[in-house]
């Protein structure tokens, strides 16, 4: 048998599966940050967000912290901007005051970077310690790189310049989606102990026990909100939480962000082009409060995390919770909108090969879907390899988001995958469904 006659070992095979996952994610931080000159990559669009020049060297620094020296244990590259770009140390407010490197200069770093990456990838062994243990060091930094090539092209939408990107629309609806789901009373479990690159909050896998409830078969829409808005919702303080009311008093909210008003209808801005707003699309760019006071307007309620994850990844034939709605394979573009391959959410009804066990739809991607769940740790969390990644942003604070959105890469997406923020935050990719408690008659 000839060399290339040989079959793989499963380290050969890691090694070549982390290469093209580090290859096909820098791709995409190229996409985002090449689609727009010097001044506009040094520029803050928004107090909200970085500088895109910051977020491009930032993911350089975590690579060269964590694999460069930590795994590969080599010498520093540049160990003289740590404090520039540790999230910690510099607010984003702040940082376009920071001595950053320029656009060509942070792109050499990055290069030198993964070159160093490259070359140490070969000599791992992928038993010898935890931290890189079926590879999760690598997948932790291509996770990490893809959440910032998200944030980077929710700056791209929050720019005020023109058209730079492009991608096609998504798919037109294949099925009719509607309605609520029952799901039944009874445990399942969530979270995980065995996917090799989850991140910390993901675990450990524990039994939840849960009473029946009903939960919205697909995100709500933008003709739902419409009739929210329509019926004076953002003028009735009944619906809102008292918090929820003060933030949207001071803020003056009164639509989704990026609408507007045209004509007797609205039109909506994305990433620099104007369109009537669609309205079996998931309404997207919506805060906490905002999906809070519309549930409470219909009737209804948030769903707790634990309840979305449920109608996500519990399969009554079977008991056992999948990794995905559909099954265990990782996401095609037949099961969900996802990794920027197209630039809004996709119109319900046009993924029926992604639905859940029990019916539910669009359940991943599209648009992250807010729970009335904080963010905290699951039962036996331990934090791993820093605490800086889940644990110091547990409290009251968050509110967990999950599911992923269209600009949501398939490697940081999971059934199991917890996202977070404050409540009042709407430049990020955000939607909602509903849910609400099972009627007796229902849960008999």
């Amino acid at each position: 048998m000839t060399t290339t006659d040989r079959p793989a070992t499963e380290g050969e095979q890691l090694r070549s599966r982390i290469a093209a996952e580090l290859e096909r994610t820098r791709a995409r931080t190229a996409l985002l940050t090449d689609a727009v000159d010097d001044d506009d990559l040094v520029r803050q669009h928004s107090t909200l967000m970085s500088p895109l020049v910051w977020d491009l060297a930032h993911v350089g620094n975590q690579e060269e912290l964590w694999l460069v020296r930590d795994v590969g244990g080599r010498e520093p590259v540049r160990r003289d901007i740590d404090d520039l770009y540790d999230a910690f140390k510099q607010p984003r407010k702040d940082r376009p005051a920071l001595p950053l490197l320029p656009p060509a200069e942070a792109r050499a770093y990055v290069r030198t970077v993964r070159d160093k990456v490259y070359d140490l990838l070969d000599g791992i062994r992928f038993t010898e310690r935890r931290l890189v243990e079926d590879g999760f060091a690598f997948g932790m930094i291509v996770q990490h790189e893809q959440q910032h090539d998200e944030t980077m092209l929710a700056t791209h939408q929050l720019r005020a310049g023109g058209p730079v990107l492009d991608a096609a629309p998504p798919p037109e609806p294949r099925v009719r989606v509607g309605g609520e789901v029952l799901v039944p009373a009874g445990p399942f479990t969530m979270g995980t102990s065995t996917d090799p690159w989850a991140l910390d909050n993901e675990r450990p896998a524990h039994t939840v026990d849960l009473p029946a409830y009903a939960i919205d078969a697909a995100p709500v829409t933008n003709g739902q909100y419409r009739a929210f808005i329509a019926d004076g919702g953002y003028d009735e303080p009944r619906w809102w939480s008292e918090a929820g009311w003060r933030h949207r008093v001071e803020a003056g909210l009164s639509a989704p962000m990026h609408w507007r008003r045209d004509g007797d209808g609205w039109a909506y801005r994305r990433f620099g082009r104007w369109s009537p707003v669609r309205d079996d699309e998931p309404v997207v760019h919506v805060c906490f409060h905002e999906a809070a006071a519309y549930a409470a307007w219909a009737g209804k309620r948030l769903p707790t995390e634990a309840e979305w994850e449920k109608a996500a990844r519990w399969d009554p034939a079977t008991g056992r919770s999948r990794r995905y709605p559909w099954g265990d394979e990782d996401p095609t573009g037949a099961h969900a909108n996802l990794g920027q391959r197209h630039l809004w959410p996709a119109p319900v009804g046009a993924y029926p090969d992604g639905a859940s066990p029990l019916g539910v739809h669009q359940l991943i991607g599209d648009v992250w879907e807010w729970t009335s769940t904080p963010f905290r740790g699951h039962p036996g969390f331990v934090a791993f390899p820093y605490p800086e990644y889940s644990e110091v942003f547990f409290g009251d604070d968050h509110r967990v988001l999950r599911g992923g959105s269209f600009g949501t890469d398939r490697s940081a997406c999971r059934g199991t995958f917890r996202n977070w923020d404050y409540p009042i935050r709407r430049q990020i990719f955000s939607g909602f469904r509903c849910a609400r408690d099972a009627r007796p008659e229902e849960a008999a």
